[in-house]
């Protein structure tokens, strides 16, 4: 019988660590690691799951990591234990989602001395709602400011958790790490499964390697896989030899008797083909005619920006590479458009402002491009004068002939911060068109203020301003609940008399002079001088709201003049006036990368 058939399924533990950003979830990993002796202590370094250059660099996990480590349990027994480290931001809650499919039970950390935080709420909702089983952790008691007992108390109230089945710990000193992993054998639950059943396999993630194609994640929930077996993909109905299974140690490990139900792990097949594999698509056997798995919900994205190809980069290099990060980010999207004077491009679709600015990283690290990001929109609904409906992801979509109404997206917003801070918070959403719903409190100290506000004045810049007006001790998150008819306008920026669509926007109408103003003004610092004046306009329809001028580029023409008469200068001025006014004719204004993300930042510098 293979590895993971019958009576082993009893010893195998499915689990992923869950919390808010900064909790300590890829520090507990390497504890758990390192306690368990998966990785040599001259191999360990911290946050060793975080392989990605990006994360390293700016301290957060962006993709979920699996690894199987070995366990033995003082009850003798050797267990296998499949752990998943999945990311806090809210941006990446799609990895977070698709990690808990592939998990029997969850570690929720909760700082022991932050508390309970938006994201901790968030997270364990996801969990509750999968029916994992929860085993929350106190992470950091060994900070001065860690109060433990309090924080119990809280998990308890605010989370329906007992406060005694908390674990305390600081992963950091690896105190209480041999507790956890007693846990996690006594307290999770084993998979379910049937070796000897038809293959069903759930493709959670997938890699693009240059040399062996697509590598797949997998969590095997019936059946068995091994090398040599012809398998099918079912949604795309492709047929593939496998040439390696086994399971991330955290390196690929090859093994020979393969994996079998209740196991995770990796396969290749030499799969060249982008478009074949789907996360969430399952795997079976060519002989058998397995029923498809559930699968996941595809991610929505809400926050869209057109990437065109700059400098050496060709339209066919970009193409390759978008193709090749939605491999291994499912809830990144793309479809070819046309930026005008940017050329031909894509319009690419993200979860959020920091999901957004990760891709493009990516794309610009690890594929070696170089590419010109326009200004994001979020996805809005107008309602055309036919009476049909239609959505749109940037301004240039809206027709000439005009529209009936206007939808933008809402969302619902829960904002945690210490209770002194509950009016800077209020100023803040009521400055963005939040709408006051509620407000609660846990615990002593810590308030909850619900709000709806529109997603267009969440994405962008809130989180960063709420932890300016709350000192750092704010967090946030939020859920988006459908569309809301508004008073909008679409904002034109004219260079030079010319309409920008890269540029334009979609704003209220009460902000739109404002905003255009900004805009214009930010515009103005990164166009360069050129030989003729330059006129910037920001221009609701046929009505300018903002103007500013680059002013051109002066030369002292009368320079060589020495005295004489005065009629001489006149001259010279006058024919440079007539040279100036017919290159303003014919003269094209160049408009610098920069100038397309300073629409976005004039907006941030502007609240502070």
């Amino acid at each position: 019988m293979l590895r993971g058939m019958s009576d082993s399924l009893d010893t195998i533990r499915n689990f992923c660590i869950i919390a808010h950003i900064d909790h300590g979830k890829s520090t507990l990993a390497d504890r758990l690691l390192q306690q368990t002796g998966a990785v040599a202590d001259r191999n360990m370094q911290d946050q060793l799951l975080d392989d990605m250059e990006l994360e390293r660099e700016r301290g957060i996990t962006i993709k979920a990591r699996a690894v199987c480590i070995d366990y033995k349990h003082s009850d003798g027994k050797t267990y296998q234990l499949n752990l998943i480290d999945t990311p806090g931001h809210v941006d990446f809650t799609y990895e977070v989602t698709r990690s808990l499919q592939a998990c029997e039970g969850a570690l929720l950390l909760v700082d022991a001395a932050q508390g309970v935080e938006a994201q901790t709420m968030a997270n364990f909702l996801l969990a509750l709602d999968q029916d994992l089983e929860i085993v929350p952790i106190l992470n950091k008691i060994d900070l001065p400011a860690a109060q433990p007992e309090e924080v119990a108390i809280e998990v308890e109230e605010s989370l329906g958790l007992d406060a005694e089945s908390c674990i305390q710990a600081s992963a950091k000193k690896g105190i209480g790490v041999p507790e956890i992993l007693s846990a996690i054998v006594e307290r999770m639950p084993a998979p379910i499964g049937n070796a000897n059943a038809p293959l069903q396999a759930l493709i959670f993630d997938a890699v693009y390697d240059e040399y062996r194609g697509i590598i797949v994640y997998f969590r095997v929930i019936n059946g068995s896989i091994k090398r040599g077996d012809n398998i099918r993909l079912i949604r795309s109905k492709k047929l593939y030899e496998v040439t390696e299974v086994g399971r991330l140690r955290p390196q690929m490990t090859a093994e020979k008797n393969g994996l079998a139900a209740g196991e995770v792990g990796y396969f290749t097949g030499s799969i060249k083909a982008l478009a074949d594999v789907k996360v969430g698509d399952t795997i079976t056997l060519d002989k058998d005619r397995a029923e498809p798995l559930k699968g996941f919900h595809d991610a929505k994205p809400m926050v869209h920006c057109g990437l065109y190809p700059s400098g050496e980069t060709t339209y066919d290099q970009l193409r390759e590479s978008v193709e090749k990060l939605q491999i291994n980010d499912a809830s990144f999207t793309w479809e070819p458009e046309s930026g005008g004077a940017l050329g031909q491009g894509f319009r690419c679709g993200f979860l959020g402002m920091l999901h957004m600015e990760i891709c493009q990283e990516r794309l610009e690290r690890e594929f070696d491009l170089d590419v010109v990001q326009t200004a994001p929109t979020v996805t809005y609904q107008l309602k055309l004068k036919d009476g049909s409906d239609k959505e749109i992801t940037t301004p240039a979509e809206i027709p000439e002939e005009g529209y009936e109404a206007i939808k933008e997206p809402m969302a619902t917003v829960n904002f945690m911060a210490p209770s002194s801070y509950v009016g800077a918070i209020m100023t803040l959403a009521t400055e963005r068109r939040g709408i006051f719903l509620r407000q609660e409190y846990m615990g002593k100290e810590r308030c909850v203020l619900t709000y709806q506000m529109p997603l267009a004045e969440v994405i962008y810049d809130l989180f960063d301003q709420l932890k300016s007006h709350t000192s750092g001790y704010g967090t946030m998150d939020y859920d988006i609940y459908g569309f809301e008819e508004a008073d909008l306008v679409k904002v034109d920026v004219l260079v030079h008399h010319e309409p920008c669509d890269a540029l334009a926007i979609i704003c209220h109408r009460s902000t739109a002079e404002y905003r255009g103003r900004a805009m214009i003004k930010a515009l103005k610092s990164e166009i360069p001088k050129h030989l003729f004046e330059v006129a910037l306009q920001a221009a609701i329809g046929k009505k300018v709201i903002a103007r500013e001028s680059v002013r051109a580029v002066r030369k002292d023409v009368t320079a060589k003049c020495y005295g004489g008469d005065i009629s001489r200068k006149r001259k010279l001025l006058e024919k440079q006036k007539k040279g100036k006014k017919r290159m303003k004719m014919i003269g094209n204004v160049e408009v610098p990368q920069g100038a397309f993300m300073a629409v976005l930042k004039s907006r941030s510098a502007d609240r502070e």
